[in-house]
């Protein structure tokens, strides 16, 4: 069929930013910064993504163990939540509605432009520019026109609406498994005296478990009695469809019932536990890579690359979670994340500017999960302080790039300069 509709400008903007997560967020709050008007539409009820809608119960560490890399925006949200929790813990668990209120605080004060429950749903794109954005939302469609577009959506929406090119999964095509987080109470950690998975063999055997998953994070505690759940995968789904996204919704709700008797059934400490709620969005950990300029490859997290681009550096391991519930699979996870993809104290890799321009545009920037990677380095730098600093160097990037309406186009050092006064860590700049 054909469709025919006129679009109503609302806003026309210096940057445009799609997905208020991690990244979006850091993005927008660095570009402000810089003196720019920004307008960013979130698709949920709130800023956060994963950490938030998603109730992805932690952050992943913000230090290598010596140097803070996620610093700046990232260390200044972090400070304001879970202040009861070291700076520097490996794994710092997350109040959900505290870190709402931060991104409220940090993006209303930076005086960022934004509108919840708005969707983006396709781009007009001339000459290798993005010109237009259409959105939706309760007051029907309209546009968007920037001069710079920053695709924070997590799946490379902007960029695959436009027609970029992007990879997705291993070789065959096949991307990590999600999961659908939970929130608990009545659990009594101190009586806990087995791993997670310390049962899922026999309760395999038993009939209470139906898939023999033996990669179960488990539970993150900080309130006492509360536990955040990250446990489960869905096998065999396709982030990137609405037909597969809802089969998932239902099976990590389905699968809740099998987890809550596992834990009853075999373990000490869970015995009164109680499922509060699930998450109201999936947790997918892997979707598109958008190609970029320069893909980060795991090979630069062997040799701990710098680069003269540099805007960043990381260290979270390598974590591609298990593909399927073979043996075989769950020993291939272990050994790659505690060993062969494990950083000591103080190492680190840098992450290029090139990582974040697309290939197939000159006025777009990506950043997050599916920034410029290939799919091992992906599931480094996926995390929510891989996005501060991605998002961060984005949003400057744009600033700076308002001009030339050309994101190839600016100083590198300049961009360095302005990027250390926000307070990344760039020590080979």
């Amino acid at each position: 069929m054909n469709y025919t509709k006129k679009l109503t400008q609302k806003y026309e903007t210096d940057v445009f930013i799609v997905g208020g997560g991690a990244a979006g967020v850091a993005a927008a709050v660095a570009c402000a910064r810089q003196g720019k008007k920004v307008f960013l539409a979130e698709s949920t009820g709130c800023f956060g993504g994963l950490g938030t809608s998603g109730m992805v119960p932690a952050f992943a560490p913000f230090d290598d163990g010596v140097n803070i890399l996620a610093d700046g925006i990232g260390m200044e949200i972090r400070k304001n939540v879970s202040k009861h929790k070291p700076l520097n813990s490996y794994w710092t668990v997350i109040n959900a509605e505290e870190l709402k209120r931060e991104y409220d605080r940090i993006i209303t004060q930076a005086g960022v432009e934004f509108s919840f429950f708005t969707t983006l749903y396709d781009v007009t794109v001339k000459d290798n520019q993005i010109e237009n954005v259409i959105l939706g939302s309760k007051s029907g469609l309209f546009s968007v026109k920037a001069k710079i577009y920053i695709d924070a959506s997590g799946d490379g929406d902007m960029c695959y609406f436009g027609g970029g090119e992007y990879e997705m999964g291993d070789e065959n095509g096949e991307v990590m498994p999600q999961t659908l987080c939970s929130l608990w109470i009545n659990t009594d950690r101190s009586r806990v005296k087995y791993a997670p998975n310390h049962f899922v063999e026999q309760a395999y055997k038993d009939g209470v478990l139906s898939n023999e998953d033996r990669h179960i994070p488990g539970f993150f505690y900080d309130i006492k009695g509360i536990g955040r759940g990250n446990i489960g995968h869905t096998f065999g789904i396709n982030p990137v469809d609405e037909a597969s996204l809802t089969k998932a919704m239902l099976e990590g709700r389905r699968m809740m019932v099998e987890y809550d008797k596992y834990f009853k059934t075999y373990f000490e400490g869970y015995e009164d536990m109680e499922l509060v709620s699930t998450a109201s969005i999936l947790g997918v950990r892997e979707s598109r890579r958008i190609k970029c300029d320069y893909t980060l490859s795991v090979d630069d997290f062997i040799n701990r690359s710098t680069f003269e681009d540099e805007i960043g550096r990381y260290c979270y391991p390598i974590d591609i979670h298990v593909k399927n519930t073979n043996k075989k699979e769950f020993e291939r996870f272990e050994k790659e994340y505690n060993e062969t993809f494990k950083y000591k104290q103080g190492e680190s890799y840098g992450i290029p500017y090139r990582s974040l321009i697309p290939v197939s545009f000159s006025n777009v920037l990506v950043v997050g999960r599916c920034m410029g990677t290939d799919q091992k380095m992906q599931a480094s730098i996926r995390v929510m302080p891989g996005c501060f600093i991605t998002g961060q160097a984005a949003g400057v990037a744009a600033a700076l790039s308002c001009d030339t309406l050309d994101t190839r186009k600016i100083n590198i050092k300049d961009l360095q300069y302005r990027l250390k006064k926000l307070g990344a860590y760039l020590p080979n700049s």
